[in-house]
């Protein structure tokens, strides 16, 4: 898989072709998915040294924005991590957009959707994130509330609830939806 980085701007390609939203199934998906949160949350915004993994990754179920192209391989341009801490008590962590793709807000906002509608066909009935704060205003828009101002890993963060009346649940992750210019379902 490419690096997104030698990418100037995605949006065009995004907004023509769509990106298919779905959980990560292979290991290469995965591996594309990790190399991303370590740009982003290592390199980018640099809240860990040189990796950003944890003990989450060996539980938790992620999830991909894969922009598949005609020529070469897939591209993980955005990713998710969803895990159950308690019965029906989930949590989405980690949300990573590549740089170029941020202009095209349904990559983060489908990437949220299919967290929280995945979770809930698997009983979830509270949905929780740490969410920096620059980012609370795009969970507002989608149905989300704050529970709390904090700080986590030196940053201001929102822990915040997914309202559940608007993420049916899904059951196909695994195949997911495509969002972009118009949205499509498989």
């Amino acid at each position: 898989m490419s690096d997104v980085a030698e990418h100037a701007s995605l949006a065009p390609e995004i907004l023509a072709r769509g990106v298919r939203i779905k959980l990560a199934l292979d290991t290469g998906e995965r591996e594309a998915a990790r190399r991303l949160r370590r740009a982003v949350f290592c390199a980018e915004q640099k809240v860990f040294q040189e990796d950003d993994g944890d003990a989450t990754d060996a539980i938790a179920m992620p999830i991909v924005a894969v922009l598949e192209r005609d020529e070469g391989w897939p591209e993980i341009i955005g990713t998710v991590r969803i895990h159950e801490s308690s019965p029906g008590v989930w949590h989405g962590s980690r949300l990573a957009v590549a740089r170029q793709a941020r202009r095209v807000g349904s990559v983060g906002s489908g990437l949220i959707r299919l967290a929280v509608c995945t979770a809930h066909a698997h009983g979830c009935h509270t949905f929780l994130a740490q969410v920096q704060s620059q980012n609370a205003p795009l969970f507002h828009r989608l149905h989300w509330h704050t529970l709390a101002e904090i700080e986590v890993h030196g940053l201001p963060h929102h822990l915040m609830q997914a309202d559940l009346s608007f993420y049916p649940p899904i059951s196909d992750g695994d195949v997911g939806f495509v969002v972009g210019r118009e949205e499509r379902t498989p």
